[in-house]
């Protein structure tokens, strides 16, 4: 069974940084692919970002520059680290995966940007 927990969210001041962890089981992490998305308070879900099983990754434009996405095959781990944020990255940032057609999501943790 596939089960996703984030962690790592919470209330951080405009400029500050944050890292959010996911942590998979019941799949063959290593050659899936992993991706972060957020959805803001009355928005739709997007995608912030995405690292395939060969290390490649990809970012919203919104967050080229201050966002970055890893890896840990032996932990089972993708991560996103967060810099530089702003009051509009403030949203619940789910774990997402696709395994043979199937979409599994995390629960989500959420990411609060105020002073």
């Amino acid at each position: 069974q596939v089960h996703m927990v984030e962690s790592g969210g919470g209330l951080v001041q405009p400029g500050g940084s944050l890292t959010l962890s996911c942590e998979a089981s019941g799949f063959i992490f290593y050659l899936s692919p992993m991706s972060w998305y957020r959805q803001a308070p009355g928005k739709e879900r997007e995608l912030v970002a995405l690292i395939t099983s060969g290390y490649t990754t990809h970012y919203a434009e919104s967050v080229k520059g201050r966002f970055t996405i890893s890896r840990d095959n032996a932990k089972n781990t993708v991560y996103l680290q967060m810099n530089s944020l702003k009051p509009e990255d403030t949203a619940v940032y789910y774990c997402y995966t696709n395994r043979q057609n199937m979409d599994y999501w995390g629960k989500g943790t959420l990411v609060s940007v105020s002073s």
